[in-house]
């Protein structure tokens, strides 16, 4: 009993304690939850004067909400120090209903001042951004006559079509430059008059502005040195191709190598000669897709494709095969079983495919390789067919007393179901099948 006692005792103590630590929590929560609310009454009277009053419908909603639900938690408070005795589960029930209460005050007045914070923040940093912005559009507008000289002095260089991309980047920067200012002081007007959402947003338009103008002339300025690495790979690029060609002639030749080898000596004679303006991007590109090609032809060329002609043989044999397999199946319908039919269905299948990738050479092999299958399928599917009409037959003829009746023997006399199916067989078999196989 002494034990059972003392266990009790220390349980009574171990609560004792854990209330005690949920009374103080609530009390600390309480009063944060209450300062927070007062400071954030502040917050939002600074934003309703920056932003305005639709700006900040959502924190001023959520902060009145929480003021209702903290109503509720003073009430509790006052509860547990009233004069009235209370329980332990009372207190209990309370205090955490009060850090309940507190933490859910604490999240909504979070997320709610968290939404406005990014626009105050611009709304407070707008004028020293607006001024920035100012002084970096007419940075911009400094380097405008270099760009417009630099363009003047490529185009003596590379054709009208290698300057396509930037002949229009000075004007389009003056434009944007004009439009970032203009931007600028539209924004300065609606912030004074009180317009501050419409103040961002003229604001972020002149930002983006100046961006764009910075971006498209600093194309201007890299253009050359762009040029002048294109230049130098496709030097590289027409030293690769000549001895390309000249590696290619001393190998196997076939039509898609000459076809090759023609195009790419015609693209290298009409290279710009030096000291004319010239489409460096255009040429290396063109130069470099045309060498790729000799590459692969070259490569295909070394692989031993088979001509058209000799995969067109493969085919044939394969439609003599499957023609014969078929006019067996179709003859004797009932007795021809499963395995013979999913063969014959597979080879046909095989050469419809075979037959749409004969002309590419890339997939010639292939086609090849699909026609023998097709060729090889439909012959077994003749040889399980044949063993199918014998097996029919030698059921048929044998169970019904004929071979015996007849002949004495099965095959014997007028049961001469064995001999019938020789006959096909040798005829089928060898003299239609022999020749391809061989």
């Amino acid at each position: 009993m002494a034990f059972w006692g003392r266990r009790k005792r220390d349980e009574q103590q171990r609560q004792d304690a854990a209330d005690q630590v949920l009374q103080t929590k609530a009390q600390k929560a309480l009063v944060a939850a209450d300062e927070r609310i007062r400071t954030t009454r502040d917050e939002l009277a600074f934003a309703s004067a920056e932003l305005g009053d639709e700006a900040t419908t959502d924190l001023r909603q959520g902060l009145e909400a929480v003021a209702r639900h903290m109503r509720e938690a003073f009430e509790l408070h006052q509860l547990n120090h009233d004069h009235i005795p209370d329980t332990a589960e009372e207190l209990r029930t309370r205090n955490a209903r009060i850090v309940q209460l507190c933490d859910w005050a604490q999240d909504v007045l979070d997320e709610r001042t968290e939404a406005l914070k990014d626009r105050v923040a611009k709304v407070r940093e707008a004028p020293a951004v607006r001024e920035r912005t100012r002084q970096e559009a007419d940075r911009i507008a400094e380097r405008l006559p270099l760009a417009e000289a630099t363009v003047e002095r490529l185009a003596t260089r590379y054709t009208p079509s290698a300057l396509q991309r930037i002949g229009a980047n000075p004007a389009e920067g003056r434009q944007l430059v004009d439009f970032a200012r203009h931007s600028c002081d539209v924004a300065e007007r609606r912030r004074e008059a009180g317009r501050k959402d419409d103040a961002l947003v003229a604001l972020e338009a002149a930002i983006e502005a100046v961006r764009r103008a910075q971006a498209i002339l600093d194309a201007v300025d890299d253009f050359e040195i762009e040029a002048m690495r294109a230049q130098n790979t496709l030097s590289q690029v027409v030293a690769d191709s000549r001895g390309d060609i000249s590696a290619a002639r001393t190998e196997r030749r076939t039509e898609g190598v000459t076809r090759a080898i023609a195009e790419l000596e015609s693209a290298l004679g009409e290279l710009t000669p030096p000291g004319s303006p010239g489409d460096p991007f255009t040429e290396l590109a063109r130069i470099s897709e045309l060498n790729a090609a000799l590459d692969r032809a070259r490569e295909r060329a070394q692989r031993n494709i088979p001509s058209i002609e000799h995969v067109s043989h493969d085919l044939d044999a394969a439609d003599r095969t499957i023609g014969a397999a078929r006019g067996l199946l179709d003859s004797h319908r009932g007795m021809i079983g499963a395995d013979a039919r999913t063969r014959l269905a597979e080879a046909e299948r095989l050469r419809i495919d075979a037959g749409t990738l004969v002309s590419d050479e890339d997939t010639r092999e292939r086609a090849r390789d699909m026609a023998r299958r097709s060729a090889q399928l439909a012959h077994e599917s003749l040889q399980l067919a044949q063993r199918d009409i014998d097996q029919a037959r030698r059921d048929d003829w044998g169970g019904s007393g004929w071979g015996g009746g007849m002949g004495g023997r099965r095959g014997g006399g007028v049961g001469g179901g064995d001999m019938l199916g020789g006959l096909i067989g040798g005829a089928i078999l060898g003299g239609i099948i022999g020749d391809i196989f061989d």
